[in-house]
């Protein structure tokens, strides 16, 4: 299970990761209450719109992002971005404590913070197989999912308490200083025992060769359309859980921040389970997405704190299913050379649907209210099921067989399909 940990550069990046992983959980627990609660009057359409200011620039700059990913060193940018984003949550932290912070330093912040994280992302993402050799690519990146959230388990819960105890702010700066955790560990790594792969040349249209490449890929395609779906109006844990603990169960900074940790339970179970894995699954997705989607309409009509927080559990496990497949499976089955490309498209559906969900998300919130809200993310899941059953039933000959009265499911893929697949995963493998 923790196999990757076999690398001493894995290890000194993993343990960077996670103390900076705990500052970033507390900083958007603390962010997301003093928006809902102290910045406005319980505004969830608030909270959306700094989801969207955060996450849109995924989408914005994608044609720079996935470039810079291929053909920039990833380890001088990552010290770059990790860094301004500690600078950043310094100077919201500043504002905070010294009691002058308003909702547009707020705005002003997430759009920063997402503009940075853009470049991030895709550099963070690709990087792990520089660190890990290439059998061990799945592996990194379920345990990748794993620190971030077992992170999850401690953070909000030390920010509610925190926030409650001596304010936002001091969250903030805790944040600002865990970043340097994470720069760290970029200048410890041992550079002749990276495992370096070659870098893309210069070319004119290069983000349209990633577009080109994932066109040929309906394995790849069905699975940015779930991500998709479900990124977008079902992964808006800030709007459902601060919504759902302050107007439904009328609950305070502590018990909200204790429900994110119940929920990355589940979460941390669903990583060291794909960490379990050889190899990703494609048939995990689906059931992933069908899992996510039970999830959300159970939270949404449980009656108590509690039973809701049981329900956040199924959640995470599902959601991390779910999400740890899918950037496993396309990292592993991508051309390395075009692997920066790629994950930036993935990236930036991922989370550039977020300016579009969050606000709607959010106004359903406000107008019909939470338990509505969490119809939404439960719709999004069951969708991107269906989504899953068409490409199996089309691409992998997926059938429902009978013998006597009893229904079996079978998948059948077509020989040709199944050549195609298998030859893409062991060329990325081998180049890996």
């Amino acid at each position: 299970m923790f196999r990757s940990l076999s690398g001493v550069n894995y290890r000194i990046w993993a343990g960077g990761a996670l103390v900076s992983n705990v500052g970033t959980w507390m900083q958007r627990t603390a962010q997301d209450w003093i928006v809902l609660t102290q910045l406005t009057h319980n505004n969830a359409a608030a909270v959306g719109f700094v989801m969207a200011l955060q996450f849109g620039p995924q989408l914005i700059l994608l044609p720079v992002t996935g470039w810079a990913a291929d053909h920039l060193d990833r380890r001088r940018l990552l010290m770059l971005t990790q860094g301004l984003m500690g600078l950043l949550g310094l100077g919201l932290g500043l504002l905070t404590v010294t009691g002058v912070v308003q909702l547009w330093h707020v705005y002003l912040f997430a759009l920063g913070v997402g503009v940075v994280a853009a470049f991030d992302a895709p550099a963070r993402q690709t990087f792990v197989s520089e660190l890990v050799a290439g059998p061990n690519l799945s592996n990194a990146v379920a345990l990748n999912s794993a620190s971030f959230n077992s992170a999850r388990l401690l953070g909000p819960a030390v920010a509610g308490l925190l926030t409650a105890a001596v304010g936002a702010g001091w969250v903030f700066l805790i944040n600002a200083a865990t970043f340097g955790a994470v720069l760290l560990s970029l200048m410890l790594l041992r550079k002749e025992k990276l495992y370096r792969s070659p870098r893309a040349k210069r070319s004119r249209g290069g983000l349209v060769d990633g577009f080109r490449y994932v066109r040929k890929r309906p394995d790849i395609l069905v699975i940015l359309v779930m991500v998709f779906l479900i990124g977008t109006f079902g992964l808006n844990f800030p709007i459902f859980i601060s919504t759902m603990s302050v107007s439904v169960f009328h609950q305070g900074a502590g018990e909200y921040g204790l429900l994110s940790s119940i929920m990355a339970i589940g979460s941390v179970i669903g990583a060291l389970l794909a960490a379990r894995r050889e190899r990703p699954r494609v048939s995990l997705l689906f059931a992933g997405a069908a899992f996510f989607g039970a999830g959300c309409t159970i939270a949404a009509v449980m009656p108590t704190y509690w039973l809701f927080a049981v329900a956040l559990i199924i959640i995470g496990i599902s959601s991390q299913t779910l999400m740890t497949t899918a950037n496993g499976t396309v990292q592993m089955t991508t051309d390395p050379l075009l692997r920066g490309r790629v994950m930036a498209i993935y990236m930036a559906i991922f989370m550039g649907g977020t300016p579009v969900g969050a606000p709607i998300v959010g106004w359903v919130a406000d107008t019909f209210g939470p338990r509505w809200a969490m119809g939404v993310g439960g719709a999004s899941g069951f969708a991107a099921a269906l989504v899953g059953v068409f490409y199996l039933v089309k691409y992998r000959g997926l059938r429902v067989r009978f013998s006597g009265l009893r229904p079996r499911v079978v998948l059948t893929p077509r020989e040709e399909a199944r050549e195609e697949l298998e030859e893409t995963e062991t060329t990325a493998t081998r180049a890996s």
